[in-house]
C-alpha cells in the first residue's frame, strides 16, 4: 500500500503531464477556469486514461482524492 503523500507534482506525473511548478501553472492558466457545472474528470482536455484516474480517485476516496480536489479548486479560480 502506497502511503506516501501526494502533491500536485505527483499528480501530474500520475497523468503524464509535466509536473514541474512552471508546467503545473501553465496548465491551470490555459485550462482554466472549468464551468461549474462541468465535473473536473469529464472536462474536455483530459485523455480518457486521465479521465478515468480522476474519476476513480474521486469515486472511491482513494488517497488521491485530495490532491485532486484541490486541482478541482484550482481549475475553477
Amino acid at each position: 500500500m502506497d502511503t506516501s503523500q501526494h502533491s500536485l507534482s505527483t499528480l501530474f506525473e500520475q497523468l503524464g503531464l509535466p509536473s514541474d511548478k512552471t508546467s503545473i501553472e501553465q496548465f491551470i492558466a490555459h485550462h482554466g477556469p472549468i464551468l461549474p457545472e462541468t465535473l473536473l474528470y469529464q472536462a474536455p482536455f483530459w485523455t480518457d486514461a486521465q479521465a478515468s484516474f480522476l474519476e476513480n480517485g474521486l469515486k472511491d476516496d482513494s488517497d488521491w482524492a485530495v490532491i485532486i480536489d484541490e486541482l478541482d479548486v484550482l481549475l475553477r479560480q
